[in-house]
């Protein structure tokens, strides 16, 4: 009887270890997607600028950690940045370790004061013009609150591009999320959960705050036929690159990872 029951245990244990092992080889181990040495694997585009082009050391590594600065900037002039991970993505969880620090640059927006972003589903850089302010995408807003201005986190802006929210079309260049408002320049887990054209979710520090579903190319938007072009006559948006924002205020990444879901 002792050995049947030994016999048991271990065929048990031996059942867990393999039912781990399978989870974990259908994609659940995290990967890093900056070195925390170089910008390999990834490609600027700032705007007025060909994609490659890293004006005034815009995009950088310092201590392990991918910096946004405009130190080289007289005034900032609308030179948007987005620094474009080398992949086009479909189904995928992104997680990111960043803090919104410092002041902004001399000449940026208003609207841009404790303002960046991760832009999910986007186009490539090579695709976009060289003036063009932002890639048409999916923005998953990156904001900080103080004295000054405050707001949820992690809301959504849609460039180029249009979302659905409880089945009704959201033509709204932004929406609001239900995020708590999150002061000074402590670092913030911000997770995307993306599951290609199906549905999209915002999770701050563990707590999901936004959901949206049926990601698409605006109609209404000067890129909108040569992108539905490139994506085979197809409106609905199930996969393209991710990329981190420079929109004028100084922001720090020190961990980019990816999750690739089935």
């Amino acid at each position: 009887m002792k050995k049947r029951w030994s016999l048991w245990g271990l065929t048990a244990m031996l059942f867990v270890l393999a039912s781990c092992n399978q989870q974990k080889s259908s994609g659940e181990e995290w990967v890093q997607l900056f070195n925390g040495e170089d910008l390999t694997g990834w490609t600027p585009k700032i705007t007025g600028y060909e994609a490659g082009d890293n004006y005034g050391n815009t995009f950088r590594v310092e201590d392990g950690v991918i910096k946004v600065r405009y130190d080289a900037y007289e005034s900032f002039d609308n030179r948007f940045g987005h620094l474009f991970f080398k992949d086009a993505l479909s189904s995928y969880k992104l997680r990111v370790e960043y803090r919104i620090v410092g002041e902004q640059c001399p000449g940026a927006p208003e609207w841009a004061y404790k303002n960046s972003g991760i832009m999910i589903h986007g186009q490539t850089p090579e695709s976009m013009e060289r003036e063009q302010d932002f890639p048409t995408s999916i923005e998953v807003q990156l904001l900080a609150s103080d004295s000054l201005v405050q707001r949820t986190n992690m809301n959504v802006c849609t460039p180029g591009t249009n979302i659905v929210i409880n089945n009704e079309l959201i033509i709204d260049h932004c929406t609001n999320s239900s995020s708590d408002l999150f002061y000074g320049e402590e670092w913030i887990t911000a997770e995307v959960e993306v599951r290609g054209n199906e549905v999209i979710y915002h999770v701050v520090n563990g707590d999901t705050v936004l959901q949206y579903n049926q990601p698409q190319l605006d109609e209404r938007d000067g890129t909108y036929a040569k992108l539905v072009e490139m994506n085979g006559g197809e409106k609905m948006l199930s996969k393209g690159t991710i990329s981190l924002q420079s929109e004028g205020h100084p922001i720090d990444f020190r961990k980019v990872e990816l999750q690739l879901l089935d």
